[in-house]
């Protein structure tokens, strides 16, 4: 049994947003592509997706299970109780998500789930002087509970708060991890969006700073030296590039990302998906099949 997993609540009616938050295009990729694939690298357990019945999604790895909710318009609340009842005996601790937050980095999520030990049951960022319960860790054994506060209609996560045991981790407790405070200090992983306003502003915020080198003969022209925009790292050998996903990498070094190409992100061997989302501060590696990262 893994210590910790992950749940993405997909579904809502996205009323304010006007189309489906987790289908809106991210630089290459979609809303809910990028949040599951964020959440995963925190984790390390399974990472469920909820949806409201019948709920259309995007092609995903198969990596991610998508679970039905049981009964549409019960909040976020009943996506929580469907996604812990599922990660019962598999799972310790999930770390619960909603999908419209793109700023996301594994960090924050690896903060948040770390902070849950002892006699508590939940732990809540407090960002801004806003608690974020859409971006907090809870224990799966809580679903009994969850389900009960159902049952008596009490569909508000303030509810949960009031009947368990939680901490709230304010932005001192969360940026004590040095991980989390080099590579999100302003804690945008919290940022959600509302509207097509808010949507659009996130479109043009600087993307993901990575580093990406090449390995083994035959390198690209884009490694070592440096175009475009892109600027040389102090490490010989990479360049530093703004890019959202291991494909968009793979083009900003004069690569065509395929099954010719083998990719490692932070040392670890990763799946051949150019959606893959990368986040601020990763080192991506690039090889041709055969030589391996």
């Amino acid at each position: 049994m893994s210590r910790t997993a992950g749940i993405v609540l997909v579904g809502g009616r996205s009323s304010r947003m006007g189309s489906s938050k987790p289908l809106l295009e991210w630089h290459g990729s979609t809303l809910v592509r990028r949040v599951a694939g964020i959440v995963a690298r925190g984790v390390s357990g399974p990472v469920l997706l909820v949806r409201s019945p019948g709920q259309w999604l995007p092609s995903l790895p198969d990596a991610f299970e998508v679970l039905d909710d049981l009964e549409e318009g019960r909040g976020p609340l009943g996506g929580l109780s469907v996604g812990l009842e599922a990660l019962a005996g598999r799972s310790e601790v999930a770390y619960v998500s909603s999908t419209d937050v793109p700023f996301l980095h594994p960090a924050f999520v690896r903060r948040v789930v770390s902070e849950l030990s002892g006699g508590i049951d939940t732990c809540v960022p407090c960002v801004g002087g806003l608690r974020q319960p859409l971006a907090a860790s809870y224990r799966v054994s809580l679903a009994p509970l969850v389900q009960s506060l159902l049952t008596s209609d009490r569909l508000r996560l303030s509810s949960l708060l009031e009947a368990c045991r939680w901490r709230e981790l304010d932005e001192g407790a969360l940026l004590a991890d040095p991980d989390l405070a080099r590579f999100d200090p302003g804690l945008e992983s919290v940022t959600n969006l509302n509207d097509p306003r808010e949507y659009q502003a996130a479109t043009v915020h600087p993307l993901p700073t990575v580093q990406v080198q090449w390995l083994g003969g035959g390198a690209p022209s884009g490694i070592p030296a440096p175009c475009g925009t892109q600027e040389p790292s102090r490490t010989p050998g990479r360049v530093t590039v703004r890019a959202a996903t291991l494909g968009a990498a793979a083009e900003a070094i004069g690569v065509r990302f395929g099954s010719h190409l083998v990719a490692s992100l932070n040392g670890a061997r990763m799946r051949q998906d150019p959606e893959e989302p990368l986040a601020e501060g990763d080192v991506v590696s690039f090889a041709r099949a055969g030589a391996g990262p």
